[in-house]
């Protein structure tokens, strides 16, 4: 090996993969950033110049990471209904020019001052909420909701200076959720980025730093459904199909998909759904129906489309003594949730949650590990692929309701 490669390379998963003659070439790049550390770079982005428009790829200058910040070289992100949703910015006042995305999977090619646990050549996976370590939330078992980085949809800046880091020309351009993974190069804090394992696959892992993640937690970490129990999940996209695979994963004997959308059932059925229920065929309310199923009502539900309806009658379609509703989806603002308190006083439990009450750093290398030890299938969530340059297919595929994710390759 050449000799300035190999002090280049302070990596002990590498050292221990080279002892055993089993491994691949891994490009030096990836670990000598003296070329650019520290410095502004030019980096390709799709930029948002006005509210649903197609996005425009440019050339951007992305600044070198401030205090408890990292520069990561993004390889492969994904389209989120989230990204649309303030994208098309309806019925609320959109911050533009902005490069979306937060849904991504890269490597870290440089690092601010103060930044510990991070390093050139590290593999990671942005989210869009994270963990400081620091405060009485990250210090909680039972919370991930940070008091320094929890999700702020409304802020464009860095959280350390207000001061954004991609500019166009001189023109600053906003961020988004403190990720923006639509560009080659972006800048993160550290508390927003979990490390991984080098040897798990960009191209599917990806996936797991917002939709999948969030899904599969509201049923692992917080419903905890038991073995052979019923689970009923509300909305069967990509957050929902998770949920399923977290009720497969722990063993339900009845999973009951519910959606408006017939054509969910088919797809539904890949991630353990063996039951399915259209309230649109039917006079009754749902919650009745499914109570009616299941003599009383399911152990578990979950909640993942933020309708109003859909949240009561999630709430309501629980047994009583012992079902738990978990609340995902995220209503209107000036939604009202109405139940009879009656059914709290027969113990029914409901709970919300945020990114499945995993905590970033902490938790979400495991979600990794359970896929690479085949105990989550990721594949199966990704239905398109498109290259850098077609990122607007990626918004088109959404907005006509086709697939689950599709992945966009920052390198074609």
């Amino acid at each position: 090996m050449h000799s300035r490669f190999r002090t280049l390379v302070h990596n002990d998963h590498f050292l221990k993969l080279l002892k055993n003659q089993k491994f691949r070439f891994i490009s030096p790049e990836l670990y000598d950033t003296s070329a650019t550390a520290g410095r502004v770079i030019t980096s390709k982005a799709a930029v948002a110049w006005e509210a649903g428009k197609p996005l425009v790829i440019e050339k951007v200058e992305v600044a070198p990471p401030q205090a408890n910040e990292v520069r990561v070289k993004i390889k492969y992100t994904s389209l989120c209904h989230t990204d649309v949703h303030f994208w098309e910015a309806k019925g609320q006042t959109g911050l533009f020019p902005r490069i979306f995305g937060h849904e991504a999977a890269g490597v870290v090619e440089s690092v601010g001052d103060g930044v510990k646990n991070l390093k050139p050549g590290d593999h990671v996976l942005p989210v869009f909420t994270g963990e400081c370590g620091d405060c009485v939330h990250c210090k909680s078992e039972e919370s991930n909701m940070c008091d320094l980085l929890r999700i702020n949809t409304d802020r464009g800046v860095m959280i350390g200076d207000g001061k954004q880091r991609f500019s166009k020309n001189g023109t600053p351009i906003n961020h988004f959720l403190g990720t923006s993974t639509f560009s080659e190069y972006t800048v993160i804090h550290e508390g927003c980025l979990a490390k991984i394992d080098p040897s798990a696959p960009l191209d599917k892992v990806c996936i797991l730093s917002c939709g999948v993640a969030t899904g599969l937690g509201a049923t692992l970490k917080v419903a905890k459904p038991k073995k052979g129990s019923s689970v009923a999940v509300f909305g069967l996209g990509a957050v929902g199909l998770a949920a399923a695979e977290g009720a497969r994963i722990s063993g339900a004997s009845r999973i009951i998909g519910v959606d408006l959308n017939p054509k969910r059932l088919e797809e539904a059925k890949n991630f353990g759904v063996n039951e399915f229920v259209n309230p649109r065929d039917h006079i009754k309310p749902v919650q009745q129906i499914i109570a009616e199923m299941t003599n009383g009502g399911v152990d578990r539900s979950i909640e993942c489309t933020g309708n109003i309806n859909s949240i009561i009658s999630a709430f309501e379609c629980v047994h009583d003594g012992w079902g738990v509703a978990v609340l995902v989806g995220v209503p209107s603002p000036d939604a009202i949730f109405k139940t009879n308190p009656f059914n709290f006083l027969d113990e029914r439990t409901l709970k919300g949650t945020s990114f499945g009450n995993y905590k970033p750093r902490t938790d979400l290398p495991s979600v990794v590990d359970m896929y690479m030890n085949k105990k989550l299938e990721v594949e199966k969530f990704i239905t398109h692929r498109v290259p850098f340059s077609q990122i607007n297919k990626a918004f088109d595929y959404m907005l006509r309701g086709e697939g689950l994710r599709c992945i966009i390759s920052m390198e074609e």
